[in-house]
């Protein structure tokens, strides 16, 4: 799936961090000589877009080069990596995302992926993991998980969430939160996140799942309220804030997201390496770490191996998600 859960945190935790030699920085000849682009395919403003500007503020200053974001949103993120797929694999065009277009997209809308991201895109590294959180418009009566499985159970069907489209991450975490609770909600799609928050802000919304990250200025200024994170304990930047899986029944409920860096198929050895340097070395920067943590995430050093073993036992785990959550491919 693409949530990370504590059995693939053992495992994750049982693989070292590859050590790489002073001479593959040589073999990297002069890159970068231009600055690199990066295409987040997802609005700017967004959660994607704020964590890739932090983390690539810090590698831009460890390789001594620009990098410049291109935001190219749509289709659940896969226009925007369908971008990069296609483009030359020579480490000056990268993508910074999430698990909607790398695993949830081919598994849920799989006839409007053109692409195989476990073969056309190859990981340079995690950079940062995140949970959701439930949040709702204040003026909602519904003050807890509790009160909301309550509520949904008495009237099936009468509530609604929103997210930012059908087949993302934020989608499914709130099917698999659903499945657990056994309740019957209606999805509301929008087109990106900030649109869902200014929706429920507004009252047209009367649910919505998003990344803590994202929604965490909006639940501290009191525009909505926070139900529950998706994470498995409370989360250091809203530490009044239930995890869901506090809540008699949903236990099991364990919900973070990852947030990384992958370039093209085809792209040398040598360049991903210098890449994967830059990143171990920014994710150990204590003024990165600090920007990190005020916005909601936490550094998550998973590099190349790694982060390709996440991605290959996430792709298997979300479609036994998308099934028990009864969800049909598109």
């Amino acid at each position: 799936m693409f949530l990370i859960s504590p059995m693939r945190r053992r495992l994750l935790g049982g693989l070292s961090l590859s050590v790489l030699a002073g001479n593959c920085l040589a073999q990297a000849g002069d890159y970068p000589s231009k600055p690199i682009n990066v295409v987040v395919p997802f609005a700017a403003g967004g959660s994607v877009d704020s964590a890739a500007r932090v983390v690539l503020q810090g590698m831009s200053e460890r390789l001594k080069q620009n990098f410049v974001i291109e935001n190219v949103a749509g289709a659940s993120g896969t226009i925007g990596t369908q971008k990069v797929v296609r483009s030359p694999a020579d480490g000056y065009t990268l993508l910074f995302a999430v698990a909607s277009p790398i695993n949830v997209a081919p598994v849920v809308k799989p006839s409007t992926v053109k692409y195989d991201s476990l073969k056309d895109l190859v990981p340079i590294g995690a950079a940062a993991s995140s949970p959701f959180v439930l949040i709702a418009n204040p003026k909602l009566p519904i003050n807890s998980v509790a009160e909301l499985v309550a509520a949904a159970k008495k009237e099936p069907g009468k509530l609604n969430y929103g997210t930012d489209g059908v087949g993302t991450s934020m989608h499914l975490t709130a099917e698999i939160i659903k499945l657990n609770a056994g309740i019957d909600i209606v999805h509301v799609p929008y087109k990106n996140g900030p649109q869902v928050l200014t929706e429920l802000a507004g009252g047209t919304l009367e649910l919505a799942v998003m990344p803590v990250s994202l929604a965490q200025s909006f639940i501290k200024d009191g525009k909505v309220k926070a139900l529950g994170v998706t994470s498995r304990n409370r989360w250091p930047t809203l530490p009044n804030v239930p995890a869901i899986a506090e809540t008699a029944g949903l236990q099991k409920v364990d919900e973070d997201s990852w947030y990384g860096l992958l370039a093209p198929a085809g792209t040398p050895s040598p360049v991903l390496d210098r890449l994967t340097i830059a990143l171990r070395e920014t994710l150990k920067d204590p003024a990165i770490v600090e920007k990190m943590n005020v916005g909601g995430l936490k550094p998550m050093v998973l590099e190349r191996a790694a982060f390709g073993t996440l991605l290959q036992r996430e792709r298997e785990g979300l479609a036994a998600a998308v099934k028990a959550a009864g969800i049909r491919p598109e």
